[in-house]
């Protein structure tokens, strides 16, 4: 059970995070929260009577991201001099956002109601950097199974260039190049053509909805400027192109596709960034044990790999996991990330080999 203490302090160390990851604005807003809530509006009394784990419930970002979405739309130009930094001192930070939460009360109130939907197509560095290793070792032919995959913004891997430590993949003419700052050596300079992409989400968002559009949005940070243009351009390409995204659940989705018959001469390949934590231990044991199954009947002509960027909670890094079959080499650590993609530090071999693992429970700080 929640107490006001604990959901009030939940502002605080959201706010560190947000120190930590360069979002000087957005940790503001989270420490003035902490102190202008109160029980004047419904929005105040559900936060500070919350009655769940706030930060696991990611409590703060469900507010937060409210109040970006009202700055996105225009509404309240007090709020907007707090999210583009007009603003700073803490009583009238304080103060703007008090009267906001009063003003738009029913407008936030709905944000409270589900965690946050985050998707960052930057993370496609850290999953294309696995799958130029995939290439070196099998080939380029490749048809890429995601989970947990969103909105579908990862789903256009495929259509986006990247530019990955001078090695150059994707269409010249995308309209999102993904350039993160590139650190180690450069990933294998491996030819690469992948021939299907699908996704499934056990509540997939429908960037064609304006209101799930914007919602999106509104969870990027407002001090992410690339984000917010990448995001807003990924969604376009959504609109034009579409993905194949449906809602499901993972365990189910990755027994039913790994059991499909697969065209020779591919790779086909299990693909997650900052998934694995939210799934239940049941269904990480379902998929963990269809994946060997699958690799026990890998063959030359029909291989199988898994491709992962997920947190190392224990000593707090994003890594870039690589593990194919035919063979008998567990997990390998081929490169370490920003948790948006930011950067990406290329390891050298030989690589650390172990089986990813790690407990369920929340990581992910937007």
């Amino acid at each position: 059970m929640g107490t006001e203490a604990a959901n009030r302090e939940s502002f605080h160390i959201q706010a560190a995070y947000c120190e930590a990851m360069a979002a000087p604005i957005t940790a503001r807003v989270c420490v003035a929260l902490g102190t202008a809530l109160d029980r004047e509006s419904a929005t105040g009394r559900r936060v500070l009577d919350w009655p769940g784990e706030p930060v696991a419930d990611a409590l703060v970002l469900r507010l937060v991201g409210g109040l970006h979405a009202l700055h996105r739309r225009g509404v309240d130009p007090a709020l907007d001099r707090v999210f583009t930094g007009a603003v700073t001192g803490p009583g009238e930070v304080e103060a703007i956002l008090r009267d906001a939460v009063h003003t738009h009360d029913a407008a936030l109130l709905p944000w409270l109601g589900g965690p946050p939907q985050t998707n960052e197509a930057g993370r496609s560095a850290g999953l294309m950097t696995g799958l130029l290793h995939v290439a070196a070792r099998f080939g380029p032919d490749m048809e890429l199974l995601e989970i947990g995959s969103s909105a579908g913004l990862n789903l256009l891997i495929d259509r986006y260039a990247f530019d990955l430590g001078g090695i150059r993949r994707g269409p010249d003419d995308a309209p999102v190049l993904i350039a993160p700052e590139w650190r180690g050596p450069p990933p294998p300079d491996a030819p690469i053509a992948i021939r299907s992409v699908q996704g499934v989400d056990i509540a997939p968002v429908d960037v064609t909805d304006p209101a799930e559009a914007e919602r999106l949005a509104g969870y990027v940070w407002v001090d992410a400027a690339e984000r917010l243009e990448r995001i807003e351009r990924g969604i376009a390409m959504i609109r034009q192109y579409g993905v194949s995204l449906v809602q499901g659940d993972a365990a189910d989705w990755v027994e039913a596709k790994l059991a499909e018959p697969q065209n020779a001469g591919t790779t086909r390949v299990l693909m997650h960034s900052v998934v694995w934590q939210y799934l239940p231990p049941a269904a990480q044991t379902r998929i963990r044990d269809a994946m060997a199954a699958a690799g026990a009947r890998a063959t030359p002509e029909r291989r199988l790999a898994w491709v992962m960027m997920e947190p190392n909670r224990d000593l707090h890094r994003h890594e870039v996991r690589v593990q194919t079959w035919p063979g008998e080499t567990p997990m390998e650590l081929v490169a370490l990330t920003h948790a948006h993609g930011a950067w990406v530090e290329a390891l050298a071999p030989p690589y650390e080999t172990r089986d990813y693992v790690m407990r369920r429970g929340p990581y992910e700080r937007d």
